[in-house]
């Protein structure tokens, strides 16, 4: 119980913390949200063959898009400031540990996804979203999408100044927006770039994500194979080039 309470209290306070942070909870609730509504309303955007409601195909993308929002640019941002100011230093060497320190964050990182699902979800279906796949797919795809994304991102916060974090978390964003197959299919990209961002965690994981809600896709082997390459490797190497100070 000793080894648990030290876990539980970092809990929540980095719950507290990331909830009180309005420019990332904007990442993290407001973008996917805002990004679901408007395109779904005004339909401007091109859709994949054989979907009529803009809403069909954007909910499972902009699921994938809160995965990569919280798990990355939350997560790297809020970790690269802490490093920079000196935090996880003093944090690591307290009773609290470094490793259930990290279990905290992580804990965190599902704990606001969780909530960006809900949130999501409830929208798409007032939009007038069905869901008919099989979502229990969705569920191993988010377990790797959260561990690659969180690679990434403690990747960057372990290895970078705060604020070199800040802007490079940001620019990854935007452009795994547009590459990921989130609001414009992968199908309509030009032919190299199509190629470039199906080895990105950022497609595979809105690709799974599709087909976990639809019964009439399929995810080819291979895409599977991309995420969990980044589900191990992201993460492996942000363990072998951390910094704590």
């Amino acid at each position: 119980m000793r080894k648990i309470r030290p876990y539980l209290a970092q809990t929540a306070t980095e719950l507290r913390l990331s909830l009180r942070q309005g420019e990332q909870m904007l990442v993290s609730l407001g973008i996917p949200l805002l990004l679901l509504v408007f395109f779904s309303l005004v339909d401007v955007l091109p859709k994949p063959a054989g979907v009529e409601k803009p809403v069909d195909f954007l909910a499972p993308g902009i699921l994938a898009l809160a995965v990569m929002s919280t798990s990355m640019v939350s997560l790297g941002i809020g970790t690269g400031f802490e490093r920079h100011y000196h935090v996880l230093k003093r944090l690591g060497a307290t009773p609290l540990g470094r490793p259930r320190l990290i279990a905290a964050k992580l804990t965190v990182v599902l704990v606001i996804e969780a909530l960006q699902f809900a949130l999501i979800i409830l929208a798409a279906v007032a939009l007038g979203w069905h869901p008919s796949g099989r979502a229990t797919l969705a569920v191993p795809a988010i377990i790797a999408g959260t561990a690659a994304f969180a690679g990434i991102g403690l990747l960057m916060a372990g290895t970078l100044r705060g604020t070199v974090t800040l802007a490079l978390a940001n620019a990854l964003y935007i452009l795994l927006l547009l590459l990921g197959g989130m609001i414009v299919p992968l199908d309509k990209l030009p032919g190299p770039v199509q190629i470039t961002a199906e080895l990105l965690p950022a497609a595979a994981l809105s690709q799974i994500m599709a087909s976990a809600f639809d019964y009439g896709t399929s995810v080819p082997a291979n895409t599977w194979a991309v995420l969990v390459a980044w589900a191990f490797g992201a993460p492996l190497l942000a363990a072998a080039t951390f910094r704590w100070d």
